[in-house]
């Protein structure tokens, strides 16, 4: 008996492929966490601010893009400048 998985291209699969196949997926995932090096407590809290920061700075431009009135508009170009202001920030406290 043979699995549907790989039916499109001509080939079939036998029972049992995939899911060895998934094993080996996960232990290689396992594996590339485990030789990581460890994150310290103060770098993982300045990649999580700095994603912060992306986001909501994604968030504004997507915003100034359907953005009519010239209030909105200038608010929202303000809060970029100043998101932009806090990444640089964030850059350069990182380097040091």
């Amino acid at each position: 008996m043979a699995s549907r998985l790989g039916q499109e291209s001509g080939h079939l699969v036998a029972r049992g492929w995939e899911s060895k196949a998934i094993e080996s997926q996960q232990e290689s995932a396992a594996e590339a966490r485990r030789s990581r090096p460890p994150v310290n407590a103060e770098d993982a809290s300045r990649h999580n601010a700095h994603a912060t920061l992306m986001l909501a700075r994604t968030r504004a431009l997507a915003d100034l893009q359907s953005a009519c009135a010239p209030a909105h508009r200038a608010m929202l170009e303000q809060a970029i400048a100043e998101l932009d202001q806090r990444l640089a920030v964030l850059r350069t406290s990182s380097t040091e």
